[in-house]
């Protein structure tokens, strides 16, 4: 597989802005006098406090050219974007104006916080803000290695094949790994419809599983990841034919649209997105290689953390570098072998960009990182609509990435999907 091929994007917190092109918002500013400016800001933090511009500095100083004296300048506080009258601002703010002889205008901020040295430069030259460069370092952020490149199109590739070859109509497939050993440890599609649910569905309490801890699927799939590096995304060209409206974070109110056949409603169900199925997977074979460990575990989990803050992460030499099989007979003969918390240092692939429900499932796994082909345009939870992993009041933060398919990666929509996946299989 020529990774050179593929490209691999990050998909920030928030919405990528050219530096010189910052989204602002209006404020109602004065000048005010240096003796005044600690008892004007307190009283402002009070009555008019600026919680979602925190990056932005309230007061601004900068030396006049004509004598050398400096001039500050406060913000009062937030101005209508239709109508910036200075009677429309907040009564408690209009009774300092007196007092402190101040002489109210409107000027502009940036709306953003900056994420790099080249958007906060350009922000100051607006109004001052401050620049907190991101202080963690989840793999992948700062870019790839060759090795980390062929494992990422591997594994996209693992995740197209099945979505596209397990089923007859075109379903969403994810795949969650453990990188630090390169396996799979669970692979789903959706099961949302009568038709992409698996005629031999079986609970993820009865799901099979081998001496090693991985599934049957599991296995094959492992096989095939592992075969070569030249993965033949079998059946593409077939699946093309037909529409993307069996995808379930692509259509979440398509289901109800279907007949509903109660001989089969126990096997498949409007929330069995691929995401969620494989999350299941997982927790299966957990319980499987851990049937006697303790839920309970010695920290409190509700605390924030990032996706690779070492207190989450609670991986033990089951997964240490050199250990390639986490044997059931090793994880119950060794205590110290632990059950993982969750999906802790895990990566999810998947062939189109999760639906908000999705994506907050796999911030309650603690997940790492997510890597998808394709947008979601209507109801994407990581870019195309929302940005779940840029809300600062999670408790986890994962890293997101796109993988752009050799010679097509840019697609938008289900049209470009199709040329994109014709593609990757002429190059296999």
């Amino acid at each position: 597989m020529d990774s050179g091929a593929w490209e691999i994007i990050h998909i920030p917190d928030k919405p990528a802005f050219s530096p010189e092109h910052q989204p602002t918002l209006k404020v109602y500013a004065s000048v005010i006098k240096p003796k005044f400016a600690n008892t004007i800001v307190r009283q402002l933090c009070k009555i008019a406090p600026l919680e979602d511009l925190r990056h932005v500095k309230r007061v601004r100083r900068k030396i006049l050219p004509d004598n050398g004296e400096p001039q500050l300048t406060v913000i009062l506080c937030l101005a209508p974007e239709q109508n910036d009258h200075l009677n429309d601002m907040p009564p408690d703010v209009q009774k300092l104006v007196g007092p402190y002889e101040l002489s109210p205008f409107t000027t502009e901020v940036c709306k953003y916080a900056a994420v790099s040295k080249e958007e906060w430069e350009e922000q100051c030259k607006i109004w001052p803000t401050s620049f907190h460069p991101p202080t963690y370092n989840i793999d992948g952020i700062g870019g790839f290695s060759e090795e980390d490149k062929q494992s990422i199109c591997k594994f996209m590739s693992v995740a197209i094949n099945l979505a596209v070859s397990s089923h007859k109509p075109l379903v969403n497939a994810a795949v969650i790994v453990d990188p630090s050993v390169k396996r799979v440890i669970a692979s789903e599609t959706d099961q949302v419809y009568p038709s992409s649910a698996p005629c031999d569905m079986t609970t993820s309490e009865t799901i099979p599983f081998n001496e090693t801890g991985e599934s049957t699927h599991c296995q094959s799939v492992n096989r095939e990841a592992n075969a070569s590096s030249e993965i033949c995304l079998s059946g593409v060209l077939e699946k093309l034919n037909g529409s993307s409206h069996a995808v379930a974070c692509l259509n979440p109110w398509q289901w109800s649209l279907q007949p509903h056949d109660g001989d089969k409603c126990s096997q498949w169900h409007p929330l069995r997105h691929a995401s969620i199925v494989a999350i299941e997977s997982s927790a299966a074979r957990d319980r499987y290689l851990f049937p006697n460990s303790s839920e309970s575990f010695g920290m409190d989990h509700s605390q924030p953390s990032s996706a690779d803050s070492p207190a989450k992460k609670q991986k033990t030499s089951i997964n240490s570098p050199g250990v390639q099989n986490d044997s059931r007979e090793a994880a119950l003969r060794d205590p110290s072998m632990e059950k993982p918390y969750l999906c802790t240092g895990y990566d999810i692939f998947l062939l189109w960009e999760p639906c908000t429900m999705c994506a907050m499932a796999l911030v309650h796994q603690r997940i790492k990182r997510i890597f998808y082909a394709f947008p979601n345009p209507t109801a994407g939870g990581l870019g195309s609509v929302y940005r779940l992993q840029g809300e600062k009041s999670l408790n986890h933060h994962y890293a997101v990435f796109r993988v752009l398919l050799p010679g097509h990666g840019h697609a938008h929509n289900a049209l470009d999907l199709d040329q994109g996946l014709k593609h990757v299989t002429a190059e296999s």
